[in-house]
């Protein structure tokens, strides 16, 4: 006996844009189900976070409306009842893990400012003490407030740099700590989020407010993969060494010229390796026989 299939209660009532942004959606969420699970986080507890961001997201698109009906409208936006919007806005949201830090500040100065980077372009091996360039100097710069010996040992703690007497040298490859679960999810966070809100501020805006690109390259070999890593990690190592002077020169003259200093920018590179699908590699072998 044949059985007409249901349709989705999720996708009735929806509009073709509506439909579309539903597809995307699922694309973004699908490797954070994946850590989600890997760490044992039930679903209750990712649904709980999404109402926290909607009830925010509502809250913000009309805050300039009239207070005595926000809860109200906040519930029509969202879908949740006037009781649920209630209990999140009177709850504490859970802390958020901090990203920057000053092993990551040390990090950066140390690995992208001309004055600790030999003629090559690498980051020099430090003395552990002295003048500049040193360890104790760096780190001076970033923070009085912390010693040196103290910021140094937790570099080490999370695999940063590597000692050998009383020199210690840089792991290049180690900028996300490691050792540390709390800062690396912080960074997943921070990174993910903003590429995230620049990419949907430039949908809403119907623009590009924000840089915002990627290129996709396939029918690659494994061998070419490797070769790519490291083209991908030279050109960062470029960026960042010529646009972190350029930028901290930016924010000197901001300081002397008196301007207010309120505005934040964060650049980022990201590369993301896979198989290709069934579906793509079809594609592929029915554009190649169109060319031949």
């Amino acid at each position: 006996m044949a059985t007409s299939k249901q349709p989705d209660p999720t996708l009735e009532g929806l509009n073709p844009q509506q439909r579309a942004l539903m597809g995307a959606l699922m694309h973004v969420l699908e490797p954070l189900a994946e850590l989600c699970v890997s760490q044992g986080v039930a679903i209750q507890a990712v649904e709980e976070a999404l109402r926290r961001a909607m009830v925010q997201a509502a809250r913000e698109a009309c805050a300039e409306g009239n207070a005595k009906r926000l809860t109200s409208r906040i519930s029509t936006m969202t879908g949740l009842t006037r009781r649920e919007v209630a209990r999140i806005e009177k709850e504490a949201a859970p802390a958020r893990p901090a990203s920057r830090s000053l092993v990551t500040e040390v990090f950066t100065r140390w690995a992208f400012e001309p004055g600790y980077r030999d003629a090559a372009g690498d980051p020099l091996v430090l003395s552990r003490s002295g003048p500049a360039p040193s360890f104790e100097a760096l780190a001076g710069r970033v923070t009085r407030d912390v010693h040196p010996r103290s910021v140094l040992a937790e570099m080490l703690r999370l695999g940063m740099v590597e000692e050998a007497g009383e020199r210690v040298r840089l792991c290049e490859d180690t900028l996300v700590p490691r050792g540390d679960w709390e800062q690396m999810v912080a960074f997943l966070g921070d990174n993910v989020g903003d590429h995230l809100r620049a990419a949907t501020a430039n949908v809403r805006g119907g623009g590009s407010s924000h840089f915002e690109q990627s290129v996709l390259a396939d029918e690659l070999s494994s061998e070419s993969l490797e070769q790519a890593k490291t083209l991908i990690s030279e050109q960062w190592q470029r960026l960042m060494s010529d646009l972190v002077p350029r930028l901290e020169a930016l924010m000197d003259a901001d300081r002397a010229a008196g301007r207010d200093r309120d505005q934040a920018l964060r650049i980022g590179l990201y590369s993301w390796m896979r198989a290709m699908t069934g579906e793509e590699s079809a594609r592929s072998a029915s554009t190649k026989g169109e060319e031949e």
